[in-house]
């Protein structure tokens, strides 16, 4: 015999109780938990090392050894989740449709046409740094690999990632850039 239990069910049988929030609004706390970081280990304690710590058995053993461990704990990350919070509803305030527009546009338009086009600045900011001319692969280049030239030299433009993923067994003949996509740019490697 197979069956599930849900979470909810795990949780009423492990603790016996089971809060109820409006909806949306767990989600509104865990963004703001994101931007405060109200949960992070130097404000509630390392949760893993602090449940093997934990030589009890009961959820209401481990709720009171917790709260003797870190008794101010609790209060901080509230303070500072809904400090953030209060934040975020004053931002909530001023957004109107017309910036919820702005915003689809730049998702739609500006980042996405650079996520998906940052291969030429790449390709030329090497050239720069080179002291030599790039262009773009043509179709056909592209499908032997090349995403551009720099001078003579055809290269691809790989994610760092790619270094790591051993699955991929293509064997590319041509000058590798390794970039690395970051909250504010990205940041390129290359060794020819």
């Amino acid at each position: 015999m197979k069956f599930k239990i849900k979470n909810d069910e795990l949780q009423i049988d492990m603790t016996g109780n089971k809060p109820e929030f409006p909806k949306y609004t767990t989600q509104v706390i865990n963004l703001a938990n994101q931007n405060a970081q109200g949960t992070r280990p130097n404000i509630v304690g390392q949760m893993s090392d602090l449940i093997q710590e934990f030589q009890g058995k009961t959820f209401l053993e481990w709720k009171e050894w917790y709260l003797k461990r870190m008794p101010d704990a609790i209060d901080n990350a509230t303070d500072r989740i809904f400090d953030m919070v209060i934040k975020m509803k004053s931002a909530g305030e001023k957004i109107d449709r017309e910036m919820v527009k702005t915003w689809v546009e730049d998702l739609v338009f500006n980042k996405t046409f650079i996520g998906l086009k940052y291969q030429s600045s790449i390709l030329k900011r090497v050239a720069l740094k080179k002291c030599c001319q790039y262009r773009l692969a043509t179709p056909e280049e592209e499908g032997q690999g090349i995403d551009g030239f720099i001078g003579d030299l055809p290269v691809s433009i790989k994610p760092e990632t790619y270094k790591t993923k051993n699955m991929l067994n293509e064997d590319i003949e041509v000058g590798i850039i390794f970039y690395d996509k970051k909250k504010d740019g990205i940041t390129v490697t290359y060794e020819f």
